[in-house]
């Protein structure tokens, strides 16, 4: 789950991420569409394209840490983003979650990479 912890609202209750250089090329190239709930992280990553997408989304820019550095509303197919500095991970969701989630920059964001996920202290 992607929560914005600023605002107490959820951008997404399940993600993939695309860790690996052939995940990250491939982003969702190959989806139609993504599902309400749903979003694809892609890490590291600092800028995205839309070459070849089908349709449009919404994108968070975010640093290690989770801090928004970017939040763009509808990024349609055939567009990209300027790179963001300081960013690692594009968080990429179906349009109108950032608006409905009040997502802005400078707003925390709860993430857990997968290995971190499984790597847990007891």
């Amino acid at each position: 789950m992607i929560k914005n912890l600023t605002r107490d609202t959820v951008l997404a209750r399940a993600e993939e991420w695309a860790l690996t250089s052939p995940q990250r090329l491939r982003g969702l190239l190959d989806h139609d569409s993504l599902e309400d709930g749903q979003a694809l992280v892609i890490s590291p990553c600092n800028s995205v394209h839309m070459f070849f997408m089908k349709f449009a989304i919404d994108v968070v820019f975010t640093t290690g840490e989770g801090k928004v550095v970017r939040a763009i509303s509808n990024l349609r197919p055939w567009r990209f983003t300027r790179i963001h500095f300081g960013a690692l991970h594009a968080i990429e969701l179906p349009v109108g979650v950032v608006e409905s989630s009040g997502t802005r920059k400078g707003d925390d964001l709860s993430l857990e990479r997968p290995e971190e996920a499984s790597s847990g202290v007891d």
